[in-house]
């Protein structure tokens, strides 16, 4: 029996977790997203405490992601063209390598800032690499019916890692140290290489190619088919957003722990937890009755509250009051990041996937370190609070722009076109196999 065959196709919150497949790779990557978040709070750690400066968390947020930026269309290309999990194989060896060259740096004595940006840059172009065709993989280990399920519950894995993560980023760095959290976060690149190994997907049927590669040619090929395609336009603008206008907060947050609630390096990595904790918390939500909803519907709620939860943090004057800001911070990102990817996979053809969802990655890399210099110096000059008060003011003015100036947030439910689609809704086709349609607007 073939594993799209285990048995019905039926709803549900967890109905992904039926696919071996997917299965395996969820577990693999919930191991090692956690193992990048440890290190994601171990790096603003150290760079503050050798600096003392916003700024340089901004600069660092910068050319770490910026290679990301830059491969972008080559990964686009190379996840239409290569099979997508040969790529994540070599991709994932070689994170392994560069985080275990950052441990031995490290472990050395070097402390050189330069040093350290150099290392984490490097990773960031193999990443960069992998994104597109991790994004475009997902499609292959379930069937088209759970691809909404499976791509929320694959969010919520990445979200699940940011709560445990940096609690546990937190743990090690107030006990062992940062270069534990650098050699940890390297074993765990090991067991997303074994899941990969173990994974059995049926070969896909790709247009031939013709001619040699051109990168920058079908990225141009990938802009233009994007503007034919408002849905899709409505994501890029609002992962911009995301990425600019909230993508800086977690640098951020050592700057919140050190300079405004005078919490110990434990308690940082508790709050750095609190998003993903509240990403935790609501997906069974999003996953189940929100699949229900409109798209534009979903993605308007988690806006509000993801900006409302950003102005909060900023305006909270102790760790308890930010914390449960955060976790609804969370919740609205698992909102937003979810029913974007989601609204892409549905509206584009096959033969445009991995260029278009390469392009959509390149908004978000693009925006996070931009937004990460821009804050950074902000905080230098206005002061943590005011900067992120200001950034969720701004995300809300981007939502009634979106919703009530422009309309583009209602072309997220058009599934006219699209290789999944199939004309109408996902999440009602899902609702139909159960019997139980459900529209509470």
């Amino acid at each position: 029996m073939t594993e799209g065959a285990v048995r019905p196709a039926r709803s549900g919150a967890f109905a992904a977790f039926r696919y071996r497949n997917f299965s395996l790779m969820w577990s693999a990557s919930l191991l090692s997203s956690s193992g990048t978040w440890l290190q994601n709070v171990a790096v603003p750690f150290v760079i503050y405490r050798i600096t003392g400066s916003g700024a340089w968390l901004g600069v660092t947020g910068f050319l770490a992601y910026v290679p990301m930026v830059l491969t972008g269309p080559m990964a686009g290309s190379i996840a239409d063209r290569f099979n997508r999990r040969t790529v994540l194989l070599v991709c994932g060896l070689g994170q392994f390598s560069l985080t275990m060259l950052l441990w031995a740096v490290w472990v050395a004595g070097e402390r050189r800032i330069g040093v350290i940006i150099a290392v984490l840059a490097a990773n960031s172009f193999v990443a960069g690499i992998s994104v597109a065709s991790w994004q475009a993989f997902v499609t292959e280990l379930v069937p088209r019916e759970h691809l909404l399920n499976a791509v929320t519950l694959n969010s919520a894995q990445f979200n699940a890692a940011r709560a445990f993560g940096p609690a546990l980023g937190g743990l090690v760095l107030a006990t062992l140290g940062p270069g534990w959290a650098f050699f940890i976060n390297a074993l765990t690149f090991l067991a997303m290489v074994g899941a990969l190994v173990m994974v059995r997907v049926p070969k896909l049927e790709r247009a031939p190619s013709t001619g040699r590669p051109r990168a920058l040619a079908e990225m141009a090929a990938a802009v233009r088919y994007v503007r034919t395609e408002a849905g899709i336009v409505a994501c890029l603008v609002v992962v911009f957003a995301l990425g600019f206008l909230g993508g800086p907060l977690f640098n951020l947050l050592v700057v919140f722990a050190d300079d405004v609630y005078h919490v110990g390096d434990g308690l940082y990595g508790v709050l750095a937890g609190c998003m993903g904790a509240g990403a935790i918390l609501s997906a069974p939500l999003i996953a189940g009755p929100g699949s229900r909803l409109a798209r534009s519907h979903l993605v308007a709620l988690a806006m509000v509250g993801y900006g409302g939860a950003l102005v909060a943090v900023g305006l909270a004057p102790v760790a308890i009051l930010g914390a449960a800001a955060l976790l609804v911070a969370g919740a609205g990102y698992l909102g937003i990041s979810s029913t974007l990817n989601t609204t892409v996979q549905l509206q584009v053809t096959e033969e445009m996937r991995g260029k278009v969802l390469a392009l959509y990655v390149m908004m978000l890399t693009l925006a996070v370190p931009l937004g990460s210099l821009v804050q950074g110096w902000l905080v230098d000059v206005i002061g943590v609070q005011a900067t992120v008060a200001g950034a969720g003011l701004l995300f809300l003015a981007v939502f009634a722009v979106l919703r009530l100036g422009t309309g583009l947030l209602g072309e997220m439910d058009d599934l006219s076109r699209g290789s999944l689609g199939t004309g109408r809704s996902l999440a009602v086709a899902e609702a139909e196999s159960a019997e139980a349609a459900v529209d509470p607007f």
